[in-house]
């Protein structure tokens, strides 16, 4: 699938949560479900508007949403559950934010764009 598709909807902003919250040493090990909770709050305030899929994994379920940001928490692989995500949403403009290199590939094979963690977390 090339990026010469046309595409129409509104744009998605998908968010390796594991690959966000590590970019930082801040302590984010001690309280992982925290860390993604202030994630989400920062992603809410900043993405109005958007549509945000903050995807989280392991220590980290069990995240609730908030208006402006829908949390999905992967059963198993997060990068897995960011590829279904990538793959729904081939036919509008996507975005995963992750550091993952073999993730970033396999979202690219539906079209979706790639960005680092610190678009959306700044050191």
């Amino acid at each position: 699938m090339g990026r010469n598709r046309v595409m129409s909807g509104r744009p998605v902003l998908i968010v390796d949560a594991a690959n966000v919250v590590g970019s930082v040493p801040d302590g984010w090990w001690r309280d992982r479900k925290g860390a993604a909770e202030r994630l989400r709050d920062r992603l809410a305030e900043r993405h109005v508007g958007e549509e945000v899929v903050l995807v989280v994994e392991g220590a980290a379920r069990g995240v609730e949403s908030v208006p402006g940001v829908r949390v999905e928490s992967a059963s198993g692989s997060g990068d897995d559950l960011i590829v279904e995500l990538a793959a729904a949403h081939a036919d509008r403009p996507c975005t995963v934010v992750t550091a993952d290199r073999e993730l970033r590939e396999r979202v690219r094979a539906y079209g979706a764009e790639c960005v680092g963690p610190r678009t959306v977390r700044p050191a």
